[in-house]
């Protein structure tokens, strides 16, 4: 998969079409895909697991701790770590998609599960 192919299934996920991404996965080795799909599927937190086995670059490494507080309802460090990538990688459409959903939380902490 080329990186325009990567960068159109993350475009469309960000646009509300997750399905692209969450097939991908399935067969992926890029973190940034792992990822999205996390994001996409809460419930497929083996697949963030599988990222950070596979992030060789500091980047990915950035990418996979940012997912993991988002999906742990850490709004703060989401916002703290995206604000420091974003600094170094100001394209990076994922993290700041990602930075601003952190405003809206995953769950209710107050919630019993």
């Amino acid at each position: 998969m080329t990186q325009a192919d990567t960068d159109t299934l993350i475009r469309r996920l960000i646009g509300g079409d997750a399905a692209g991404v969450l097939d991908r996965a399935r067969t992926s080795d890029e973190p940034i895909l792992l990822v999205a799909a996390a994001l996409a599927d809460p419930a497929k937190r083996d697949l963030l697991a599988r990222a950070a086995r596979l992030a060789a670059t500091t980047r990915d490494r950035q990418l996979v701790a940012i997912a993991t507080a988002h999906l742990d309802g850490d709004g703060d460090r989401v916002d703290a770590l995206a604000r420091d990538h974003l600094a170094d990688h100001p394209g990076d459409i994922l993290v700041a998609w990602i930075a601003g959903r952190a405003a809206t939380p995953l769950h209710d902490p107050q919630e019993k599960t």
